[in-house]
């Protein structure tokens, strides 16, 4: 039995362990903190986006950047800093903001994400969905411009805009059906009548706490035969000999094994570094908001989405969940009270009855992007080390069918979808 180390404890890690020990490898988790989801995957946005997974970078962006960055608390920010890989990246970036190369990503990354939905399915026989509070809540988009509403449902290239298939497939809504369907809604056109021009509804979208299902995954991997265990260390970086990966040194010791998998997040960049291997992946922190919904809240029912504000609403259990901002400042995950508090006033005009904003939890993590806006999953030059990495906002979505595909691979098989485009190379 071939024995694996994943590196990474985050819902990427950890899926990728699970979908290892199904395929019948040995399997030992590498995490550099006390407990699981401790990043990236702690407090993220929540939703099940798998329809609605246009990436970033597409025509018009940086024309919309732009305006971004001189609206004060508008959701990008971005602090030059004397770093090569940050120009790097933003080079790439710009170079996949073209309307030709967003399609051919949105279509790879719809592939993923009904593979993800699959394999999220399978993974119920062992993991009931009651444990991390799924709901498929349904996902509305709403949108406040009328010029990018009529975009969105013509189904034009645009601004995080989605593809003609999904605007197609959702419900195109007035503002008065937007409230009739999520009436949390209500109290906001109340008292700004023009403040939405529609939304377009999905109902197979779903939302669920990312953070409960990494634990109770670990739970189950704790009791699958071939799990080799949990390893707190901090990686330093790998060790090479006659051209493979011999071992990664962290800083209890070095750990070997036949293969080794990086799903470390951000981390992944400066580890593969240590191998000698370039990934473009750059941190976006993103924020998100807690709050606890109180009976008698007017807490939102289904997934929303302000699309011009790029800020996320989801009701996990009985807590709202709050997500924006995408910020290019650098790898501290520091939390910005600045950017705190406008979220908050823009959470309090859009859904001011939702839940106690008085008691809620301000949080800020580090989404791995890559330029194009698809993860990198497979192969490496060397034939023992293998990635599962740059899922940026949608890796909780992504997981399950990025661990299967990676799954496959190890093992030979042929991947379950196309790889264009999804690969290092």
């Amino acid at each position: 039995m071939q024995q694996v180390i994943v590196i990474g404890g985050g819902v990427i890690g950890l899926t990728s362990a699970w979908w290892l020990l199904e395929a019948g490898f040995g399997v030992t988790l590498l995490e550099q903190e006390p407990v699981v989801a401790a990043g990236a995957s702690h407090s993220n946005g929540g939703q099940l986006s798998y329809r609605y997974v246009a990436p970033f970078a597409g025509q018009g962006v940086p024309l919309k950047a732009m305006q971004w960055l001189f609206q004060q608390d508008g959701p990008l920010r971005f602090r030059p800093e004397a770093d090569r890989r940050q120009w790097r990246w933003l080079a790439q970036f710009l170079a996949h903001c073209r309307a030709d190369i967003s399609r051919r990503t949105t279509a790879r990354l719809l592939a993923l994400g009904e593979l993800s939905r699959q394999s999220l399915v399978q993974l119920e026989i062992a993991l009931p969905r009651a444990q991390f509070a799924w709901r498929e809540a349904g996902k509305l988009v709403v949108y406040r411009s009328p010029r990018q509403f009529a975009a969105a449902v013509a189904g034009a290239a645009g601004v995080g805009q989605t593809s003609t298939a999904q605007a197609d497939a959702g419900q195109v809504l007035t503002p008065s059906q937007c409230v009739a369907l999520e009436p949390a809604l209500g109290p906001a056109l109340a008292g700004a009548p023009g403040l939405l021009a529609g939304g377009i509804y999905n109902s197979g979208e779903a939302v669920a706490d990312c953070q409960a299902f990494c634990h109770a995954l670990l739970a189950r991997l704790q009791v699958h035969p071939r799990f080799g265990g949990m390893v707190h260390a901090r990686a330093r970086g790998f060790v090479l000999a006659n051209g493979n990966i011999a071992g990664i040194d962290t800083d209890t010791g070095l750990l070997s094994a036949d293969a080794f998998v990086l799903a470390a997040g951000i981390r992944s960049r400066d580890l593969a570094a240590t191998a000698g291997i370039y990934l473009p992946l750059y941190p976006i922190k993103g924020y998100s908001l807690t709050a606890p919904i109180r009976a008698g809240d007017l807490a939102p029912q289904v997934s929303v989405t302000d699309f011009e504000r790029k800020v996320l609403y989801a009701r996990i259990g009985d807590r709202l969940r709050v997500a924006a901002m995408a910020d290019i400042v650098g790898d501290s995950a520091h939390i910005d009270p600045r950017r705190v508090a406008g979220l908050i006033a823009q959470v309090r005009t859009m859904m001011p009855h939702a839940a106690d904003y008085g008691t809620l939890t301000a949080w800020a993590g580090l989404r791995p992007a890559t330029p194009g806006g698809a993860p990198l999953i497979g192969a490496t030059p060397y034939k023992n080390l293998w990635l599962n990495v740059g899922h940026g906002g949608l890796g909780f979505t992504f997981a399950c069918g990025s661990a299967h595909i990676l799954a496959d691979l190890m093992r030979g098989k042929a991947p379950p979808i196309p790889m264009d485009g999804l690969t290092l190379a």
